[in-house]
């Protein structure tokens, strides 16, 4: 900030006089010379401003008048006169190049206001002031960024005045930053006053704020406005005086408001050296200085800031290389170990850290949806790229927006910066070829990215023209500048309110470079002489369009930054003591970066030594070797200043050498230096990349020292990274992880040690990606990318895990231990869950089936939409034996699970949890997913034989306690709350040998392992789960023996260890609450397991019955002890001890609790934790009785529900509705507990990977069951974990089923239409006519490639979404939303023709149900969306035709789906026609033309009049032995039934007779009786 003015009096006075005296910098104002606006502006003034801009000044001062403003201090009545002359004023200053320095007041309350209100202590002028400054915030806010409350408040030297004064400023910091963004506030003092009232500790009454703390504070001011003072007799020296005003102020901004001379004789450089010294102090944040004092008394023809240093020292050395000499000497004598010390710290608090990408890189799709061609998309199909690879598909981020942003999540990435596509926007690079889907995607990305925390970062190009520009000669047309405008200008309309950081640019160099200088990459050019520098001419011209732009259109309504991503390497003198080589590394930054800095960030224009530098070597060559354009002093004025902050993308150093003579095109010869590289620099697989931290460094004092000292503009590290090889070891990317260490490290010193203001460090790149001509030979990803398979899935590599903890340390130090946060509810005490009766036969919760058993398809699929509570507990899951692998690592005890697995034959396929996941290794990347998948919680169990492994606390294992602390402290550091269950199946093998859990034992076994868990990871863990799927544990481990320990006792064994886990969960309970609750609060549960059972027939008692007795079987065989009464449910009691009775068993195979246990049993849970799958139909039979069985117990058949989706598991269909229902029935049955669903999943195929869809509608359908239970039903549901978090291993292989093998088939192809037929079909039609039903989720397919049919044609596979509604139909599904895609989509692809609808409708199958409410939900659906086509997307739609008017033949389906508004009666011959209830309904829409406002009440148009179905022409229905049938048919069926009941007494009677016969003519009765009864 160069600052100048005010407007002086006088000087208006001159201007109007002398033609010559707006050509000077007049000397500061005096008391009362000020302008006030009494006056119009002279019409010389602006002269005059432009005149200061082309001397450099930036800013002006602009005091204001304030009762010439409010004359009577009210802002409701200001003089308009004088604000519209200060309007003028500070117009004119913007539309010269100078930014307005607006100041509120000076500082004793003006005569009118004091002899009014008093002094500044009267809250009523605080309020005053406030309201003054409101009214200029609203009317100057457009054009004014920066103001000044007070600009001289020690003027103020009464110390009550000073404190009101004082807060009247903070009033209206606050005020300001309330209703602005990116602005500054400031206040002025006098730096004598600083250092003074800094040390005061003064504390305000009002503000209780800290005059310290107020100036060190950036809450309560922007920067601090200091007058100073120069006295050449004693030279003062102005860098000290700052340098005290610093430490007093801490971090705070300094600006030198005003620095005033005395004692110097005219011409006097003095005080410019000193204030020059002052700003180039870099740990000093000067942000500006007054010039007007320093420069108006020097020769008015070397008066200039800008060139003053260049002019002095034109014909010796340059200002860059006194910067570099500065930063040389600095360095030059650091030892090697002073320069690689590490240094162990933390970056300062805000600091920014981001990934990376671009475009062509990542994004494929490169013409789809028709986004143009790119010149990198020209360059790799004409097989310019490594191997004739292209960017076609990349690595398809296009189609993976929400993946690519998992993965930022995971790596805690609060930043991303991404480039935009210019093509895929304009894909001819005009604004007139917008191509909406392309815009949509990348809202898409950024609505994505703020969703989950990250801030998106947009570089507006990187590297990827329109080949459509290029075809025009690309950057060296001047034209480009004016369709990057415009380009630019779009981009920041649509983006700019969630984007707010911009990059114009992306390593410019590189295009300027190697696009048009050597033609290494697109568009392949090789002009090293002539378009390598007209490109860099227009992309700097470009960027300044892009910056004024934002900077005149959206700065103020958007608050964002503008700046460039400058591409630069640090060179060092290859011989340190030689000034030549000094001299040489210089100029190789100066045409590297230089190049474009300067102009940007000093004065517009090319570097002196650039330009120096061009002249001397076609001097000495006799010829041109490089054609510098120049530009005009307008066009200098409106480059200089152009950036926000100063992008910078590094990657490695350069020795450099002085090597003049050479006379050949090309930077290193006209620039007579030669690069080389130190043989002991660490190398990478790129010759262009070498690890060579330290440079980054020194880099950056560099840029510090040229380009931002006077500016203040922060440094972006906007990329950083190296490349390995292809093949390399990819996931344990050693080398990158130390590069990354030492180079962020390297930034860290920079900041600490230097002072240097870098706020971010960006690393390149998220992802492998597409590397130029080099294609995908190298990779710089911090995740993998397997390029060889379609999905191109994602892995982080260990460089990712590495950068993660950067971010998560904010650098290299250990963070402190984060404190346990409850995060689950409230503290639980110890209130035991109160006893409840037990469950009748069958049990109250049947109302259950009654709610929800009759509804309709279309009531049981209608998706409910709405939102869980904020404390609701979304997780995912794992088990200790699935995922951890390590089975004998570091002390751990076998399991029962690694000896089943190591027996051959007991796994089909031979698998083994020996490794499995490898999590024991791995969780840090088990930590990723969870932070990327932004779960609360996270459910794991602990091994037991990790932890004892031979079952006995004296066999501790301290190796496995360690890693469950590690994992437990990395979950709470990120918030994710642990859900341990300390017994998941992995029983320690020593005590499967002494019986297990058939062994009474075991429950004090347990109890002690539960004891030392709670004791070791209370302290963090709060929700324990005793067991997971206890009835797993009995009937599947000890029954079936299909699982360790492989028991097959059925009828026994179940019953005695389910006995025995009751009792061993409750004492595990007890303990707990006993010894920890009061001091660890936590809660203590049970994961139980079930299926939703639904009867045969709802409708018939004893099939509910069965129903009902499958779930007490199996979830009230444990849930019924623990949430009921302590005991078995009766239904078990029942059912077991009957049939141990006619077994002929002395008693019950169901072991009984004594009243004691019932007791010590009955409460033993905080909440209800339950694992839900699937649904089951279940059925009453009457089973065998031998041999005795637990299955065969319960008298029922449980069978799959038919007609639903398959799974991985056969016996496990998605059957989302049951889950509702046992939500439901868990209320009922035990008094609306506290539910978490603790697992819920599905299992997909072999063949499936990362494109899951199958598992995305699973949580889609069954999520949205538990919302409707939790919103619509009051069920208590507190939290949804899904299972599971890997792929892992599912303890028994189970069938799956692969994809059948596609059948080829030979066909035609597709004709072709002679030019003549093309013609005369064309344009054939006077409206186009749409048939449209449904929609369908498409994906691509790859079949044969010899299969010649239409769809192998088409390449496309269809599925539906589960959560579309069903229809009468197989192939339709009710997805309104797609009619308005597809009418959108003929109008942009026909060119908007007329539209006339000619079939809608949705069908109905089965018995005839008047109420066809899911025709009317269609109908007002799919309308709805019809017309916000034609009223919002503008679509030409002129008519709409539902289908159809009656049911009839539907042809291969014949009368089967009916579509029809009127059902037709095919049982009566004369085939009346009733009207549904949806003829109504269709009525109205057609009288009233659409969807009146209800909120108007009803319309007339809605009055039709009668229209219920005249009910004699139906059928009438009844209920017959369970079946519903029309009542002739019922009729017919009662008579048959008679008849053969008849029959059946007369041939009774038959048989009794011919038996009495047969009896009395018998000699042995006894043998006779054995035989009758065999032969029944």
């Amino acid at each position: 900030m160069l600052l100048a003015g005010p407007l002086t009096k006088q000087l208006i006075q001159d201007l109007q006089t002398n033609p010559f005296a707006g050509q000077s910098l007049a000397s500061g104002a005096l008391d009362g010379d000020v302008f006030d606006c009494r006056e119009p502006l002279p019409a010389k003034s602006r002269d005059y401003f432009q005149y200061l801009h082309s001397r450099g000044v930036t800013h002006f001062k602009v005091p204001l008048s304030w009762l010439n403003i409010l004359p009577t201090g009210d802002s409701s009545q200001p003089n308009e006169d004088t604000v519209a002359c200060y309007r003028n004023l500070v117009k004119e200053l913007t539309e010269s190049g100078i930014q307005p320095l607006l100041e509120l007041h000076r500082a004793a309350l003006p005569e009118g206001l004091r002899s009014r209100y008093g002094g500044w202590e009267n809250p009523i002028i605080r309020q005053v002031f406030q309201d003054y400054a409101g009214f200029i915030f609203a009317r100057f806010g457009d054009l004014v960024h920066s103001y000044i409350t007070f600009s001289h408040l020690h003027e103020l030297r009464d110390s009550s005045q000073f404190q009101h004064a004082l807060q009247s400023h903070v009033e209206v910091y606050k005020l300001y930053h309330h209703s602005f963004k990116g602005g500054h506030v400031s206040l002025g003092m006098k730096d004598s006053d600083i250092s003074t009232l800094s040390q005061t500790g003064y504390m305000h009454q009002y503000t209780l704020i800290s005059i310290p703390f107020l100036f060190s504070s950036q809450e309560y001011m922007d920067f601090l406005s200091v007058h100073m003072e120069y006295d050449c007799t004693t030279e003062t020296s102005l860098t000290k005086a700052v340098t005290e005003i610093q430490r007093a102020i801490g971090e705070q901004y300094i600006l030198m408001y005003q620095v005033n001379i005395k004692n110097c004789a005219d011409r006097n450089v003095q005080p410019l050296v000193s204030v020059i010294e002052a700003l180039r102090k870099t740990d000093v944040h000067l942000m500006g200085c007054d010039i007007t004092n320093l420069l108006g008394n020097l020769d008015q023809g070397d008066a200039s800031v800008q060139t003053e240093d260049a002019k002095a020292h034109r014909k010796a050395r340059s200002t860059s290389a006194l910067s570099y000499q500065t930063v040389w000497d600095k360095f030059r004598t650091e030892s090697p170990s002073d320069r690689d010390h590490f240094l162990v710290g933390s970056f300062p608090d805000g600091f920014q850290w981001a990934a990376s990408s671009e475009s062509f890189k990542v994004e494929g799709g490169w013409a789809k949806h028709g986004k143009g061609e790119t010149i990198w998309d020209r360059f790799g199909h004409e097989g310019k790229v490594l191997d004739g690879q292209t960017a076609d598909v990349a690595c398809d981020s296009y189609h993976k927006v929400d993946y690519d942003v998992y993965l930022l999540r995971g790596m805690l990435s609060p930043h991303y910066q991404f480039s935009i596509s210019w093509a895929r926007i304009f894909p001819t690079g005009q604004k007139e070829s917008l191509l909406e889907q392309g815009a949509l995607y990348y809202d898409k990305l950024i609505d994505t990215l703020l969703e989950s925390g990250i801030e998106p970062t947009v570089t507006l190009y990187h590297w990827d023209l329109p080949q459509a520009l290029q075809d025009l000669g690309g950057w060296t047309n001047d034209s480009i500048v004016a369709a990057f405008k415009e380009y630019a200008d779009f981009c920041f309309f649509r983006y700019g309110n969630r984007v707010k950081t911009w990059n114009t640019f992306g390593s410019p160099w590189v295009v300027s470079n190697f696009g048009y200088g050597t033609g290494e990459h697109a568009p392949s050019i090789k002009d090293p002489i002539v378009a390598s520098y007209q490109v860099t001419h227009n992309i700097i011209k470009s960027h300044a369009e892009a910056w004024h732009v934002y900077n005149d259109k959206y700065r103020l309504q958007q608050g964002g930054k503008v700046g460039i991503a400058l591409h630069s390497e640090w060179a060092q003198p290859l011989n340190p003591d030689s000034p030549q080589d000094i001299q040489a590394a210089e100029r190789y930054l100066t045409f590297m970066l230089g190049w474009f800095a300067h102009p940007i960030f000093v004065d517009g224009d090319y570097p002196v030594v650039l330009k120096n530098q061009i002249e001397k070597k076609k001097n000495e060559c006799g010829q041109e070797l490089a054609r510098l354009p120049v530009f005009t002093e307008v066009e200098k004025a409106r480059i200089k200043g152009t950036a926000d902050f100063f992008g910078l993308n590094h990657y490695t150093s350069r020795l450099i050498t002085d090597s003049p003579g050479k006379c050949v095109s090309g930077p290193a010869s006209v620039g007579d230096f030669q690069t080389h590289i130190d043989p002991t620099w660490p190398t990478t697989v790129s010759s262009h990349v070498q690890s060579v931290p330290w440079g980054l460094r020194r880099l950056l004092n560099y840029i510090a020292a040229e380009y931002t000292s006077l500016t203040k503009v922060p440094i972006y590290i906007t990329g950083n990274g190296m490349p390995t090889d292809y093949y390399s070891d990819v996931l344990e990317d050693t080398e990158r992880v130390d590069y990354f260490r030492t180079y962020i490290n390297e930034a860290m010193k920079a900041i600490h040690n230097d002072n240097v203001a870098v706020q971010r460090f960006t690393v390149q790149s998220l992802l492998d990606g597409f590397e130029g001509f080099l294609g995908y030979s190298q990779r710089f990803g911090l995740h993998y990318v397997n390029f060889e398979t379609p999905d191109k899935p994602r892995r982080p590599k260990a460089s990712a895990y590495f950068y993660s903890q950067v971010i998560k340390r904010n650098g290299f130090q250990d963070t402190a231990p984060i404190p346990f946060k409850q995060v689950l509810g409230e503290r639980k005490e110890n209130v035991k869950l109160p006893s409840l009766p037990p469950s009748e036969v069958p049990s109250q919760s049947k109302v259950v089936w009654e709610k929800f058993s009759s509804q309709s398809k279309f009531e049981r699929k209608l998706y409910h939409y709405g939102t869980f509570p904020s404390d609701f507990q979304w997780g995912v899951s794992s088990s200790a034996y699935q995922i951890e692998g390590g089975w004998d690592a570091d002390g751990k005890g076998p399991s029962v699970w690694d000896t089943f697995t190591h027996v051959p034959g007991n796994i089909p396929t031979g698998d083994t949890g020996d490794v499995a996941c490898d999590s024991y290794n791995r969780f840090e990347e088990d930590l990723y997913m969870l932070r990327a998948l932004k779960v609360k919680t996270y459910r794991l169990s602990l091994s037991w034989p990790r932890i004892f492994p031979d079952g006995r606390r004296t066999s501790l294992n301290k190796n496995g306690v360690d890693y469950y602390n590690r994992i437990i402290n990395g979950l709470l550091a990120y918030d994710i709350t642990p859900m341990v269950t300390l017994y998941h199946w992995d029983l320690p093998q020593a005590l499967q040998d002494i019986n297990g859990w058939d062994n009474v034992n075991l429950i004090d076994l347990f109890n002690d392992y539960c004891d030392f868990c709670y004791a070791t990871f209370g302290d963090r863990v709060k929700f324990w789960m005793t067991f997971n799927e206890p009835h797993i544990i009995a009937w599947v481990g000890y029954g079936l023996g299909q699982i360790p320990p492989s028991i097959k006792d059925p009828g026994n064994a179940p019953y005695r260890v389910a006995h025995n886990l009751l009792k061993a969960h409750a004492k595990a309970y007890h303990t707990y609450d006993e010894k920890y609750r009061t001091t660890q609060g936590g809660l203590v549960s049970i994961s139980l397991n079930t299926d939703w059972f639904e009867p045969l027939d709802v409708n018939i008692p004893r099939e509910v019955a069965a129903a009902d007795r499958a779930l007490q079987f199996q979830l009230g065989w444990f849930a019924h002890p623990i949430f009921k009464n302590g005991d078995y449910p009766d239904a078990m009691k029942f059912q077991v001890g009957n049939k141990s009775e006619i077994q002929g068993l002395a008693e019950s195979r169901l072991p009984v609790f004594t009243e004691e246990e019932k007791a010590y049993i009955q409460g033993t849970a905080d909440v209800f934790c339950v694992n839900a799958y699937t649904t089951k139909m279940a059925r009453h039979v009457t089973p065998q009785l031998s041999p005795p069985s637990y299955e065969y117990d319960q008298d029922i058949k449980v069978e799959n529900v038919p007609d639903y989706y398959d799974t991985a598991m056969p016996e496990m269909k998605a059957v989302a509705w049951g889950l509702r229902r046992l939500l439901n029935w868990i209320k009922e049955e035990y008094g609306n507990p506290e539910i978490y669903i603790t697992e819920n999943g599905v299992s997909t195929d072999v063949g499936i990977t990362v494109d899951d869809t199958d598992r995305v509608f699973f949580l889609k359908t069954y999520v949205d069951e538990a919302l409707k239970a939790q919103n619509l039903d009051g069920v208590q549901l507190k939290g949804y974990t899904a299972w599971s978090l890997l792929d892992s291993f599912e303890w028994l292989k189970w069938r799956i089923f692969l994809p059948k093998k596609r059948t080829s088939y030979l066909g035609d192809s597709l004709p072709e239409f002679t030019p003549e037929e093309i013609t005369r079909i064309k344009g054939t039609h006077d409206f186009f006519g749409l048939n449209y039903y449904t929609s369908i989720l498409a994906f691509n397919v790859h079949y044969p490639d010899d299969a010649q049919t239409y769809d192998a044609d088409k390449g496309v596979g269809a599925v539906h979404d589960r959560t579309w509604l069903d229809s009468g139909s197989d192939w339709l599904k009710v997805y309104p939303y797609g009619f308005r895609k597809i009418l959108n989509y003929i109008k942009e692809e026909y060119g908007n023709p007329p539209i006339y609808v000619t079939e809608n409708g949705v069908s109905e199958r089965g018995d005839i149900d008047l109420n066809d409410v899911h025709r009317i939900h269609y109908y007002e659906n799919y309308i709805n969306q019809a017309m916000k086509a034609r009223l919002i997307d503008k679509v030409d739609i002129r008519g709409y035709t539902a289908w159809a008017l009656m049911d009839n033949l539907e042809w291969a389906m014949g009368y089967s789906e009916r579509f029809g508004l009127y059902y037709v009666n095919r049982s009566d011959p004369s085939l009346p026609r009733v009207p549904k209830k949806s003829v109504a309904y269709y009525a109205t829409l057609v009288n009233c033309n659409g969807f009146p406002d209800p909120s108007q009440g009803p319309h007339e148009c809605q009055n039709l009049g009668t229209t219920e179905p005249p009910l004699s022409h139906i059928p009438d229905r009844v209920n017959f032995l369970g079946l519903e049938v029309s009542s002739p048919d019922a009729e017919v069926a009662l008579y048959v039934l008679f008849s053969l009941t008849i029959v059946g007494v007369i041939v009774a009677a038959l048989i009794t007779y011919q038996f009495i016969r047969v009896k009395k003519n018998s000699k042995r009765p006894v043998l006779e009786q054995i035989g009758l009864e065999r032969k029944f």
